[in-house]
This record gives structure tokens, sequence and C-alpha cells, in this order.
């Protein structure tokens, strides 16, 4: 057992490194695509997952990366088939074919999540998004935020992260698009520090009559 278990931990030691190598790659290549140097941390990974479970339903990842998050949902208990991965570099997406090969694995850019037309309805109850949405124009913002919450379900949640100091989707695009963002919460144990953000649709106005 004892040498399992120390077989098993050379694996995943073998396995990070080999993420990290791609990610800093990738980072050379488009540091404004991918925006870090390395991929999230285990924690971070577990809090942006913490409010999903099995009855959430078909979860839409954006920007999955080397599958941290991804694996976070797994954990979490999400199966597998229910999850929609969109990852626009193609050497991310070739990996998470080999390491999800139940999961939908669609390369493209997820500002164009409209024309995928990944579902038929508004079956998602959660996104997950690692993209780095701070470095992106508010147009590319907004058309990712319209697309996703096309696909989730009422009640529905995009989960964000962010290494600033308040939500990285600003307040003029969330009230433009009828939307509210709650801090769920900060992990110190990633690098950068990050905090998660809920972002849901705004309850509907209920019309007033006079009486």
């Amino acid at each position: 057992m004892k040498r399992a278990g120390c077989a098993e931990h050379r694996r995943t030691a073998r396995g990070r490194g080999s993420d990290f190598v791609a990610f800093f790659r990738a980072w050379m290549g488009d540091p404004l695509r991918v925006a870090s140097v390395m991929p999230s941390g285990e924690g971070l990974a577990r809090l942006i997952t913490s409010e999903v479970t099995p009855a959430t339903g078909p979860v839409l990842e954006l920007g999955p990366g080397t599958g941290v998050f991804t694996r976070a949902l797994l954990a979490r208990g999400v199966a597998e088939r229910d999850l929609t991965l969109i990852e626009f570099g193609a050497e991310f997406a070739g990996m998470l074919t080999r390491r999800f090969p139940e999961a939908r694995i669609v390369q493209a850019d997820a500002a164009k999540l409209k024309q995928c037309r990944l579902y038929d309805g508004a079956p998602a109850g959660a996104v997950i998004s690692g993209l780095p949405v701070l470095s992106m124009p508010a147009r590319k913002v907004m058309a990712i935020l319209t697309g996703a919450f096309g696909y989730l379900k009422p009640g529905g949640a995009f989960y964000q992260f962010t290494y600033g100091p308040r939500c990285p989707i600003s307040r003029r695009i969330l009230d433009r698009l009828g939307l509210k963002a709650v801090k769920i919460g900060s992990t110190r144990r990633n690098l950068p520090p990050a905090s998660v953000y809920r972002i849901t649709r705004r309850p509907a106005l209920k019309s007033v009559v006079a009486a």
C-alpha cells in the first residue's frame, strides 16, 4: 500500500509539473488570453465549485485550461457527461479531451457562446468561469455573459474568480444586463490570492398598480 501511495504521489507531481509547463507556454504565446503563468490552485477550485452539487444540472465551464476546476466539479459529484467545457486554446482542448473523455469539449471563443447552440433551451444550472475577464474589453465581457445566461435556467448562477480587490465585472455591465454579483469567499491558498463572485439575474420588478 505504501509503494502504491508513493507511486500515485509521483504521478500527481508529474501531472502538476506538466500542467505548469503547458500553462507557462500558453502564457508566453498569448499573455492576455491566459493571463497567468500557472494553473489555479486546488483551494480556489474548491471555492468556485462549492455551491455546485449533482442536483445543479448540466454545468458549463469556460476557459477550463488544464482542468483544475473540472476535477473539482467531479469531486463535488457532478457527472462527467454533464460537463460542457469551452476552451479556445488548441493545446488545452486536446489535453481536456484526453483527461475527460465523457465530457463535451468545444474549442471555441467564449464570446461566441450564442452561436454554439450548446443546449436545446436553458437547462444549465451553473457556469464556472476561469476566463481572465479583467483583461477583456467590455463588449467581449457582455457577449460572454449574454451567451452564458442564455443557457442558464432560472435561478442558475455564473461563478467568476478574480485576483483583484473587487468584482471583475463592472457595475455598468451588471446594470445593463440586469445582473447582480455577490462575493462568496476568498482564498489565500492560491498564488496569487483570489476571490469568487456569484453572478445571478436580478429579480424582475413587480409592477405597482395605483389604488
